[in-house]
């Protein structure tokens, strides 16, 4: 139990490194909140500089994919059998915890998907691969990335199981659909925009 606790606060405070908001205040002198949809995610970072953004996807990626190998490590000196699957699934729930809600920026961060993302390729790569398949279809389909998101990070926890790709073991895939459900509930806005016929599209001409 208190490996577990270890796993959720090192977890929690690797996903809470607000790469976007450090890197657009170190190179621009600027607050990223202030803009765009005032969150520190890749997308809105990319609104200020393409290349930062790129950065910040990457970054944000990465402490995904460190707070799970670190789990992993960790859970080492446990029991054996599925408890490694359920400390990296822990750990993915509290990075993804720990991007959204920083508390290092009062608890406003990001969305969530690249450190999902980076948390999740760890765990259950074919699933992710599978789910970013879907993302590219819907996208190239209807055209709104948020609808991509939302879709390929609704689909992973099924896709998980029904690949037997989580360690069987149901604490882990429970942990998993929990981090995914975060993440869908911060695209609440996006969805809102997507039921009203206003959120933007790839490609679309503003006024």
């Amino acid at each position: 139990m208190r490996t577990l606790f270890i796993i959720a606060a090192l977890s929690y405070l690797l996903g809470s490194i607000p790469f976007g908001f450090l890197l657009v205040r170190t190179f621009r002198g600027e607050d990223v909140r202030q803009s765009g949809s005032g969150n520190i995610g890749a997308t809105n970072v990319s609104r200020k500089s393409p290349l930062l953004g790129a950065l910040t996807l990457v970054l944000d990626a990465l402490k995904g994919s460190a707070a799970v190998g670190l789990a992993y490590v960790l859970s080492g000196r446990m029991a054996g059998g599925t408890m490694p699957y359920q400390a990296m699934s822990l750990a993915a729930l509290f990075a993804v915890l720990g991007h959204i809600f920083p508390v290092w920026l009062k608890f406003r961060g990001g969305k969530g998907v690249a450190t999902g993302l980076g948390s999740f390729i760890v765990i259950t790569p074919k699933a992710v691969l599978l789910a970013a398949g879907i993302f590219l279809a819907v996208v190239v389909v209807f055209r709104y990335v948020s609808l991509g998101s939302v879709i390929a990070v609704a689909s992973l926890p099924l896709l998980a199981y029904a690949m037997n790709a989580y360690g069987n073991t149901t604490t882990a895939l429970a942990l998993i659909a929990l981090a995914c459900l975060l993440i869908i509930a911060r695209h609440h806005e996006n969805i809102r925009r997507l039921l009203a016929g206003t959120e933007s599209r790839i490609g679309a001409k503003h006024a």
